[in-house]
C-alpha cells in the first residue's frame, strides 16, 4: 500500500504549472480542489497558460480572499459562470451523442460548420467586433486587485505574434485582456493588443512556462497538471486525427523542451552557486489522467455543467491517485524521470 503522508507534516512549498485546453481545464479545477485540502502543501506560484492561467489566477484570488475555502468556492463559481455563459450557445452535442452518452462534438451540425468555416474565414471576417464570451466571465469572477497583491506568484503566458516569443505576465500585469490573449486561438479570436502588441495564445510559446518558477520561486517541487496528451498509441488517419494530433505535438513541444532542459541543466549545473543550486535540486512531479486522451478535441469546446463536473472529478481522483503515491516524494525527490527525455534527443 502506498504511504499517505501524516496528518501532522511539515509543510512543503511546492510550484504549480498548469495548461491550457479549453473545457479541459475543469480537470485542472478538480485537480486544485483536492489539492487545496492538503494543509502541508503550500502554494508558492503558480503558471499558467490558456484555461490553467485562469485557474491559476481564480485560485490566487480567491485565496487571497479567503484561503484555501476562498480559492475553492472562487473556482467552483468560475466554472458555473462558464457554463451558464454556453448554455444558448448552439455548439452543442449532437441528440445522437446525448443518447449514446458522448461528450464529443464532433457529431454536432453547429460545431462542424463552425470549425469548417474557421478553415476558410478569419475571426476578423466572421466577428469584427472582436467580441470575446469569456470576458463577462472574467470580469464577474475574479476581483484583479487580489491578484496583484496575491501572497502567490503568478506568470501567465501569452505568444507575441509581431516576434513570436512568449511573454510572461506576473501578479500586477494580470488583467483581462492578459488572460483572453492566453486563451486566443487565432483561427477563432482576433489578437488581444496589450501595451500596442499583439498576442495570441500562450500555448504557441509555453504550455505552461517552468523557468519562472525555478528562478523567481522558493519551492524546489513543481507539479505540472497534464491537460494535453504527451503520447497516443497508433497513427491518425482521418483528417480530423491528423490534425488534433498536431496541436497537441505543437502545444506540448515548447513544455518537452523546457523539461529536457531542466533535466541537463540538473546534471551540469553547479550547485555551489545560487542559480545553480536552483536547478540542481529542481524536483517535478506528473499529475495526469488515464480519461484526458479518449475525449476527442471537439469537447473542449464542450461547456456543458454535466460535463465540467465529470472532469472536475477525474482531477480530483487524478489528484487523490497522486497523493496516495508520490505525496512522500514530494519535497525528496521527483517523481518523474526526467533523464528520460535527454535519450530522445
Amino acid at each position: 500500500m502506498p504511504k499517505q503522508p501524516r496528518p501532522d507534516r511539515d509543510p512543503v512549498l511546492v510550484d504549480l504549472a498548469l495548461q491550457g485546453g479549453g473545457s479541459h481545464g475543469a480537470f485542472t479545477w478538480g485537480v486544485l480542489d483536492r489539492l487545496l485540502e492538503e494543509p502541508w502543501l503550500r502554494i508558492d506560484g503558480i503558471s499558467g497558460t490558456s484555461a490553467g492561467a485562469m485557474n491559476g489566477v481564480v485560485l490566487a484570488a480567491g485565496f487571497t480572499a479567503g484561503g484555501p475555502e476562498g480559492a475553492k468556492s472562487a473556482l467552483d463559481a468560475f466554472w458555473k459562470r462558464v457554463s451558464r455563459s454556453a448554455r444558448f450557445s448552439p455548439i452543442r452535442r449532437s441528440p445522437l451523442d446525448v443518447m449514446l452518452g458522448r461528450w464529443t462534438l464532433d457529431t454536432s451540425p453547429f460545431y462542424l460548420a463552425f470549425d469548417l468555416a474557421s478553415r476558410v474565414f478569419s475571426p476578423y471576417d466572421l466577428a469584427p467586433r472582436g467580441t470575446n464570451p469569456l470576458r463577462d466571465v472574467l470580469a464577474d469572477s475574479i476581483d484583479f486587485s487580489q491578484v496583484a497583491r496575491a501572497p502567490i506568484r503568478l506568470f501567465v503566458t501569452a505568444t507575441n505574434v509581431r516576434t513570436g516569443r512568449g511573454r510572461v505576465f506576473r501578479n500586477a500585469e494580470i488583467t483581462p485582456d492578459v488572460l483572453l490573449a492566453s486563451a486566443c486561438l487565432p483561427t477563432l479570436f482576433q489578437a488581444i493588443e496589450i501595451e500596442g502588441e499583439p498576442y495570441w495564445d500562450g500555448g504557441y510559446s509555453g504550455n505552461p512556462t517552468i523557468t519562472p518558477l525555478v528562478r523567481e520561486c522558493n519551492s524546489q517541487d513543481t507539479l505540472l497538471v497534464a491537460v494535453n496528451p504527451v503520447e497516443r498509441p497508433g497513427t491518425p488517419r482521418s483528417a480530423r486525427e491528423i490534425l488534433d494530433r498536431l496541436n497537441e505535438v505543437s502545444f506540448n513541444a515548447t513544455l518537452l523542451k523546457e523539461l529536457r532542459m531542466i533535466a541537463l541543466l540538473r546534471q551540469v549545473a553547479d550547485p555551489g552557486s545560487n542559480e545553480g543550486a536552483q536547478w540542481a535540486h529542481m524536483r517535478i512531479h506528473l499529475i495526469a489522467s488515464s480519461v484526458l486522451p479518449t475525449l476527442g478535441a471537439s469537447s473542449k469546446f464542450n461547456a456543458e455543467w454535466d460535463f465540467l463536473c465529470m472532469l472536475r472529478d477525474e482531477g480530483r481522483r487524478s489528484a487523490e491517485t497522486f497523493l496516495s503515491t508520490h505525496a512522500e516524494n514530494v519535497g525528496k525527490q521527483s517523481s518523474i524521470d526526467l533523464d528520460v527525455l535527454l535519450q530522445q534527443v
